[in-house]
């Protein structure tokens, strides 16, 4: 039963000239002018503040409504934290490990194509990505 899940999600997200995988080459030595700018706290409040209420948490069980009531001395050792990831790229394993849920989408679902997979992701994680992506954007 796994391996015809396993099957189908591949064949759902599979895009075309898409590689298999990822190959990074570990650096030497990084010039820290290269990475650009720390991550200011102040970004970090922004995109926690930008969260929608009540969504579910990933693997890392931290739900976007607690983040919320972060103050500052929590804003802090999040942004150190966030920083100390940037600087290393070492990420917490629950922030690269998702849980894959197949919804029903008709009462009597049996093939895997009768089911909407949602995708749980670690709040913090998403919220380093946001960071980021509006970096890029910039």
């Amino acid at each position: 039963m796994l391996k015809i899940w396993e099957n189908y999600i591949t064949e759902l997200y599979k895009r075309p000239n898409r590689p298999e995988t990822l190959e990074i080459q570990p650096e030497e030595e990084v010039d820290t002018d290269e990475n650009g700018p720390y991550i200011l706290q102040s970004e970090v409040e922004k995109a926690i503040k930008e969260m929608r209420n009540e969504k579910a948490t990933g693997d890392d069980d931290v739900s976007g409504d607690v983040l919320k009531l972060l103050r500052e001395g929590g804003l802090k050792i999040m942004n150190k934290s966030i920083n100390n990831i940037y600087e290393t790229g070492e990420c917490p394993k629950d922030f690269t490990e998702v849980k894959m849920i197949a919804l029903k989408k008709k009462p009597q679902a049996t093939k895997c194509s009768d089911h909407r997979i949602i995708i749980l992701i670690a709040h913090t994680a998403k919220k380093i990505a946001k960071i980021l992506r509006r970096r890029i954007e910039k």
